[in-house]
């Protein structure tokens, strides 16, 4: 798989980053855990990732702007140019010793996605992504599954935390109606990987709200590059837009996105 400096300089930065956060999974009675908010933990091991992310980027690409979501934003010389990270995407997971997270940054030149990398450092999967040159993992090209059928799909679907109350109700509607009609629903836990699993074809569709740039700028990409679509969950505004993300194969996305728009209606 040839690949671009920039995918270079990113698997190098994640893979990097990543020896801290195996080394952390496997002493993690000793983490230091601060609340963040509602189901939302923040961990010393996310601090140490980020940093290290950034101090490699930053080296290889000075004055490239930065969104983290740690630190925040940080506009460098060059804001054209953004590195998008998230250290540990899924910490709740992490934190509990369930080795489903991962690692994602994402390089975006004036709002456009240029390259995305989705790493599981305890699975060693490396899930990348180039504009135009399509979604690998390990090196092995990508594409989502072609499945047609509500009743043969699997679906990964974002189920509100105790912090998001004001969604519980839509979701159990939502809930309610495809659970009979789909073949099984999954939560993983971390939205970078649930869309990488639709990019190499374990997933048909996943649904996810409450999400920020960080959480699904590398698994838009791999998705779009793996052949598939990715719109939002409500409407016709961008993911980014709304916090929303429903991506898929082009049979399944539109039945799904009916299902919600009938579950909101209350029919």
């Amino acid at each position: 798989m040839a690949q671009s400096a920039n995918l270079t300089v990113m698997i190098a930065a994640v893979r990097k980053a990543a020896r801290g956060v195996q080394r952390d999974f496997g002493e993690i009675a000793n983490l230091q855990v601060s609340v963040k908010g509602p189901g939302n933990f923040v961990t010393a091991a996310d601090k140490r990732c980020e940093k290290v992310l950034r101090d490699e980027l930053e080296k290889a690409r000075p004055g490239y702007s930065f969104l983290m979501e740690e630190s925040g934003k940080v506009v460098g010389r060059d804001a054209d140019h953004r590195w998008i990270i998230d250290p540990i995407d899924g910490t709740t997971n992490f934190i509990h010793s369930i080795p489903f997270f991962a690692i994602s940054v994402a390089l975006e030149r004036k709002g456009d996605l240029l390259c995305g990398v989705t790493y599981n450092p305890i699975t060693d999967e490396l899930f990348t992504a180039e504009r135009g040159q399509g979604a690998f993992l390990n090196n092995r090209r990508l594409r989502v599954a072609a499945r047609k059928t509500l009743s043969d799909a699997v679906l990964a679907w974002g189920i509100p935390s105790i912090g998001e109350a004001d969604r519980h109700d839509q979701s159990q509607r939502e809930l309610a109606r495809l659970q009979p009609k789909v073949a099984a629903l999954r939560q993983i836990g971390s939205a970078a990987l649930e869309l990488a699993y639709v990019a190499a074809g374990r997933i048909d569709v996943m649904q996810g709200r409450g999400l920020e740039p960080w959480d699904t700028a590398a698994g838009i990409l791999m998705v779009r590059e793996a052949g598939g679509i990715v719109t939002s969950a409500e409407g016709e505004k961008a993911p980014f837009d709304t916090g929303t993300v429903l991506a898929g194969n082009a049979d399944l996305v539109p039945l799904i996105k009916a299902e919600i728009a009938k579950a909101r209606a209350g029919e």
